[in-house]
């Protein structure tokens, strides 16, 4: 059976960064990665590089940076007053907001984001909110593992569900 819309995929993959060769994911037969195929939940062209594959083909392929997690733009960085970090004393917690810390907030709307602290100083903390791929031109090898039909379920529902049916 070929990869085409409706179909619940399941592969293992090494993901690296293309320019550096530095590996930053990898899933394997005990934990692949299983999606239904076709309906945006992964980047389009990651999708479009498995169509018509079938179980056990290879794939080998690259995406770059602005068709995956896009480039990093500076309008995702944020200049944040310390005083927002501070404890129930007033004092700022200088472990859990060091330079690369990942720090859960919300907007102003209330959506929300995920930061990377990448500078502090007396005043500020200054955050990345770009995704942590972003400027990073991807490349993707692996092999499919099964393909098989959407259960109706699964397709009302937009995901793949494992195998002994809803799971989320």
């Amino acid at each position: 059976m070929q990869i085409s819309a409706n179909k619940v995929v399941m592969l293992k993959y090494k993901l690296s960064n293309h320019s550096t060769g530095e590996q930053i994911e990898e899933t394997n037969e005990t934990n692949p990665l299983v999606f239904l195929y076709g309906v945006g939940s992964l980047i389009p062209e990651f999708e479009e590089n498995l169509a018509n594959k079938t179980t056990g083909d290879a794939f080998d392929f690259h995406i770059i940076a602005a068709n995956a997690y896009g480039d990093h733009d500076p309008q995702h960085m944020a200049m944040i007053p310390t005083n927002i970090f501070h404890d129930e004393e007033g004092k700022f917690d200088e472990q859990m907001f060091h330079v690369g810390a990942l720090v859960p907030m919300s907007d102003n709307e209330g959506n929300q984001l995920r930061g990377k602290i990448v500078e502090v100083d007396e005043e500020n903390v200054k955050m990345d909110f770009n995704h942590p791929l972003a400027g990073t031109d991807l490349h993707f090898s692996g092999e499919v593992l099964e393909v098989r039909e959407a259960t109706e379920d699964e397709i009302a529902h937009g995901h793949a569900h494992g195998p002994n049916g809803h799971q989320h």
